[in-house]
């Protein structure tokens, strides 16, 4: 059954996005995931179908579409592989929303068109090594001299921030600190500033194919014109985009938890025990009937809390169930998908493996499991 938010262009946007996942991405995406190896030709073509700048009205380079449709082009990138699905989360979320919706319009006319074309990424630097849930913590400052902004510290965990077409990242720093009370700003700095260095983090457990960063501050000078928004209101800045931010993170969740569940069901319809098919047996189809409703509550929440934004009401509180919501559902399918494929779903011939380990950063990401607990209970009244 149709869902009853979705019309014509949604359905269009699914399928194309879904084909172009199914042709371009699936086949590479084992082999990405093996060499740790950021697609600068994925991202790229992503770019060219209209991937990023989706809600950027299209004087900016956008595609003017509502949240919805973005949020289903990445749960279909999510349905195949979260780390191209991380690369355009981010590379809305994050980069190109704080400076649509805060920027100049110099800063939109300069930078926008560049991001919404995919032909160029951004950064959101926020997390420091001792800033994480606690982001009013951040070591990094600007100081504003003779016109310029001087900044120093560092970043950690910064999607998109270091690859080849890396234009910059947005910073929050502490650009006063008096009286114990910190003030916050948010800054624009390009790559290749002085001063300004990245460094490209391997190893990780899961989205190995995206792009994620430490940025370190050494007296970088940046023009007092490059803050977004006005100043002191960097936290502001940062913590409203993360309201955003987890509405994709949702739907990477939501989209993986359809893939995994999806690999699954065709397993179970293929591999015999006992005489047929496992799927006809009563624990195995149990498991796929508590899958297919998880996901079916995640889906229903989610576009709720989209159609919520998209009509201007509040949606903060729907956000962070979400996020919580939508991860914790791709918890569940990704660790039943791999106890349906039993031993061959340790395996990394299989897609439930890669899913198991990208499902991982989706309840720590964008705020951890316990922050959306937090911001729940305070809207609840706690």
């Amino acid at each position: 059954m149709k869902h009853p938010l979705l019309n014509e262009q949604h359905d269009l946007i699914r399928q194309s996005v879904r084909d172009f996942a199914e042709r371009e991405i699936k086949p590479v995406a084992k082999e990405l995931d093996e060499k740790q190896q950021f697609s600068v030709d994925i991202t790229q073509k992503m770019g060219e179908i209209g991937l990023f700048g989706m809600i950027v009205s299209e004087e900016y380079g956008g595609q003017g579409l509502d949240y919805l449709s973005y949020i289903i082009a990445v749960e279909e990138l999510a349905r195949v592989d979260g780390s191209q699905a991380a690369t355009i989360a981010a590379g809305n979320s994050l980069g190109l929303n704080p400076i649509f919706y805060y920027g100049t319009e110099e800063q939109k006319k300069k930078y926008l068109p560049r991001l919404c074309s995919g032909k160029n990424i951004w950064g959101f630097g926020l997390t420091e090594p001792e800033a994480g849930s606690d982001s009013r913590n951040s070591k990094t400052t600007a100081k504003l001299v003779n016109g310029s902004w001087i900044i120093n510290g560092s970043k950690i965990f910064i999607t998109n921030a270091s690859s080849e077409i890396t234009l910059g990242s947005t910073v929050q720093a502490v650009s006063n600190d008096s009286n114990g009370k910190k003030e916050f700003s948010a800054i624009i700095v390009a790559n290749g500033t002085p001063g300004f260095t990245q460094k490209t983090m391997h190893n990780k457990m899961m989205w190995r194919a995206s792009n994620t960063a430490e940025l370190y501050f050494d007296d970088c000078k940046v023009p007092e014109s490059n803050i977004l928004g006005k100043r002191g209101d960097g936290s502001k800045i940062m913590l409203s985009t993360l309201d955003c931010g987890r509405l994709s993170i949702g739907a990477m969740g939501l989209g993986l938890a359809q893939g995994a569940f999806e690999a699954a069901l065709k397993y179970s319809q293929e591999r015999v025990q006992f005489g047929k098919p496992i799927c006809k047996q009563q624990a195995i189809s149990f498991k796929l009937a508590d899958m297919a409703l998880k996901i079916e509550l995640a889906r229903n929440l989610l576009y709720k809390t989209c159609w919520l934004k998209e009509n201007h009401l509040p949606f903060e509180k729907e956000a962070a169930m979400s996020k919580l919501y939508c991860s914790e559902v791709a918890k569940f399918v990704a660790d039943e998908a791999v106890q349906i494929h039993g031993g061959y779903g340790l395996m990394k011939d299989y897609d439930v493996e890669r899913f198991y380990r990208d499902q991982r950063l989706l309840q720590i990401g964008e705020g951890t499991s316990e922050i959306q607990r937090i911001v729940i209970s305070r809207y609840i009244g706690c």
